[in-house]
């Protein structure tokens, strides 16, 4: 057989290879005999075990490693019917400190000549692969929250929202309690702190659903809260870094809680880690994200440091969009609630009532306005106008076609006529926002108008009782305000004593997934009793229309009062 293996030129195998491969693995080998007793241990052996190959010599496993269970019962089992087998072992070595370890073994009979003689053992620690592992999933948890951030956050220009968006993120995804706390608006009516003190605003706050009953004793949301010298929260805005606080004591605690009293309330959430992350934009800070771990979740980690800074980070940029946005919502809402003062009665035989509604918060405000301007002869006009845009620019450009058309209510001008010398104006003024407007002149009689359209939605008559209401969307409509293009026309309306000429933008009919000329068309429901007052009616327009509108709502109803006999 040797003689065939040369002259097929291989190499004969050499017993001292083996030994070299067993010595330089880095799989543990040891030899037992039949007592369990160490024969031989390899250096890899050595080094998972902690000790020295000759303290190994003559002593059992359980001699050897007393804080570990190495499945001698099933050591004894491969010694008996020569099956070999595969043991997972785990304990406490020198080696390992107080960390547990894990191994995973094959052992083998050995026989010499049919008779037992012992067992050979392979072993690889295994903890370092569960670790691995866990790493890795943790990663991808990180990952997938980083992923989940683009599209969870800041889907409103709502402050409390975002902050509420930023929690429900994190839990329990990152931990077990989270709160997100922001500087009070500078014109909010806080009571001022005390000196040294930080308040803030607790804008969201959110658990795990075992920790839901302890909430209360933590804090609630909207309150405001104080944060002594010192504390976690004013040292993280500080130096605007995170302060992890791992294995908290009592002291620590009372040195960063609000208030020495909050230790015990932290205590029964069972909390042993915290992480106070700063939310800055710009150099600027907005507030703070904490983050607690309770129970057995584990303590957190530089890792999921960073990935908290990064979602604050990303959720300071949303928060800092909604801040903006509220305070120029709030600008716009004033200055066009300021504009938009009820008008006067131009005479004491007409009767006029107005409202305007705010789209929800989460859009900015319009350009909605409407006026009564008296003329000659106990006539007057009414006009109804909307800027295209919002915010604040669309509330100031507001104002000056408000401006602009008193000045060019001219008493022997027809309404297209106004709007003629209106857009010629605005063109030549560079005001860059466009706008509608509806203008009716009604004669003193009120049994007749005359109404012209730059680009506005149709006006509605509505007859008292049964006589029904109509809809004048027969009349020509010219071109928004702005354009320069002209060609407005004027239509005359006939309508009986005690009708009412309804106006209204686009916000209170206009609605997604709906042609607008259908949505316009349902104000021919619209009803009034005969008697029934105009407030009632305009009540009840915004009870029916005013649900689900995406713009800002303004309307103006307005009726000729019966003239009395002298």
């Amino acid at each position: 057989m040797q003689a065939d293996a040369y002259a097929h030129g291989a190499v004969p195998f050499d017993p001292a290879n083996l030994v070299a491969l067993i010595e330089g693995t880095t799989a543990g080998v040891g030899v037992l005999d039949v007592g369990l007793r160490y024969l031989y241990v390899n250096p890899a052996l050595e080094r998972l075990n902690g000790v020295p190959a000759a303290e190994h010599l003559g002593r059992t496993v359980s001699e050897v490693l007393p804080g570990v269970d190495a499945g001698e019962d099933m050591m004894r089992a491969v010694l008996a019917d020569g099956k070999p087998r595969e043991i997972t072992s785990s304990g406490f070595t020198a080696a390992a400190g107080t960390g547990r370890r894990y191994w995973r073994g094959v052992y083998h009979r050995l026989e010499v000549g049919g008779r037992v003689v012992g067992l050979a053992g392979i072993v690889l620690e295994i903890m370092n692969a569960d670790r691995g592992r866990q790493e890795l999933a943790q990663a991808r948890r990180h990952l997938t929250l980083l992923d989940m951030a683009a599209t969870r956050i800041g889907t409103t220009l709502d402050m409390d929202t975002t902050c509420a968006e930023l929690v429900d993120l994190v839990v329990p995804g990152l931990a077990d309690l989270a709160t997100v706390e922001v500087f009070p608006p500078v014109a909010a009516p806080v009571r001022p702190a005390p000196a040294g003190v930080l308040r803030l605003r607790r804008a969201a706050l959110t658990a795990v659903t075992g920790l839901r009953a302890e909430l209360a004793e933590f804090g609630l949301t909207g309150e405001y809260v104080d944060y002594q010298e010192g504390a976690a929260v004013q040292r993280c805005l500080a130096t605007n870094q995170p302060v992890v606080e791992n294995h908290t004591t009592d002291d620590q605690l009372r040195r960063s809680a609000p208030a020495p009293e909050q230790v015990a309330a932290y205590r029964a959430l069972g909390m042993h880690s915290a992480v106070i992350v700063p939310l800055t934009v710009r150099s600027r800070p907005l507030g703070i994200l904490g983050l607690v771990r309770a129970g057995d979740s584990p303590d957190f980690t530089d890792e999921d440091v960073v990935v908290a800074r990064e979602l604050a980070g990303r959720a300071a940029v949303d928060l800092d969009h909604a801040r903006r946005y509220g305070h120029e919502h709030s600008i716009a809402l004033e200055l066009q609630r300021a504009l938009l003062s009820e008008p006067r009665p131009p005479h004491p035989h007409i009767e006029i009532a107005t409202r305007y509604l705010p789209a929800d918060r989460s859009v900015m405000v319009g350009g909605d306005w409407f006026d009564v301007i008296p003329l000659r002869d106990g006539r007057h006009l009414k006009a109804m106008g909307d800027v295209m845009g919002h915010g604040v620019e669309a509330a100031v450009a507001m104002s000056h076609y408000r401006s602009l058309l008193r000045m060019f209510a001219d008493d022997e001008l027809p309404p297209h006529r106004i709007l003629e010398q209106l857009d010629r104006m605005v063109e030549r003024s560079g005001l860059d926002r466009a706008a509608t407007c509806l203008l009716a002149v009604v004669d003193r009689e009120g049994g007749t108008c005359q109404v012209a359209s730059a680009g506005h939605l149709p006006p509605v008559l509505i007859d008292p009782g049964t006589a029904g209401t109509r809809v004048c969307d027969e009349m020509p409509v010219g071109p928004p305000l702005g354009t320069g293009y002209g060609g407005y026309r004027t239509t005359s309306l006939e309508f009986g004593p005690g009708t009412v000429l309804f106006l209204y933008t686009d916000g209170l009919v206009e609605r997604r997934g709906e042609d607008i000329d259908v949505s316009v068309a349902r104000l021919r429901e619209l009803t009034l009793p005969a008697g029934g007052s105009l407030d009632e009616l305009l009540d009840d327009v915004l009870r029916r229309f005013g649900p689900g509108a995406e713009d800002d709502i303004a309307v103006l109803a307005s009726r000729t009062r019966p003239r009395t006999a002298p």
